[in-house]
């Protein structure tokens, strides 16, 4: 949570940086398009699988809230399925991707690109980590969708 914070607030007070040099100093600043943009691929790509984890990456249950439990519970593993194969598409992609393309430096902070991608493949894995768990959770009969960290307090205080 302090990591996606961070990358946001360094996200926005670079954007407004660059807008404020560009317009009141007539300056140009590439880099600090770059690492907005870092940051900005680190934020997208940490966040969804902490929203896997809890079960609010996507949430459409008027379906399976119509079947009952039972049936939520296999669209629950059919969506996990279905989010596992698409963290491994990207970590495929990125096996073929990041070779290549690695070794080559970003325009204006002469990064490997190795490096720029970094979070978002540190992203692509945990997300195949939570979905690979959240499976595994389904299939022995427990809750997937019990969000991580929460006690059984905060459960009884939201119902409250």
């Amino acid at each position: 949570m302090g990591l996606g914070l961070t990358l946001l607030a360094l996200m926005a007070g670079l954007v407004v940086l660059q807008v404020s040099a560009r317009n009141f100093a007539d300056v140009g600043l590439p880099w600090a398009d770059e690492l907005a943009r870092f940051s900005c691929i680190g934020l997208v790509f940490l966040s969804v699988p902490l929203l896997a984890g809890r079960g609010s990456l996507v949430a459409v249950t008027m379906l399976p809230d119509m079947l009952g439990p039972r049936a939520a519970r296999w669209f629950g593993l059919v969506s996990d399925v279905a989010t596992l194969a698409f963290a491994a598409l990207l970590l495929w992609s990125f096996a073929e991707f990041l070779p290549r393309a690695g070794k080559f430096l970003t325009p204006a902070m002469r990064v490997p690109n190795w490096v720029y991608y970094s979070l978002a493949l540190t992203g692509s894995l945990f997300l195949a980590l939570v979905a690979l768990e959240r499976i595994v959770t389904t299939l022995r009969g427990g809750a997937p969708s019990a969000p991580y960290g929460e006690t059984g307090e905060e459960e009884a205080l939201k119902t409250a």
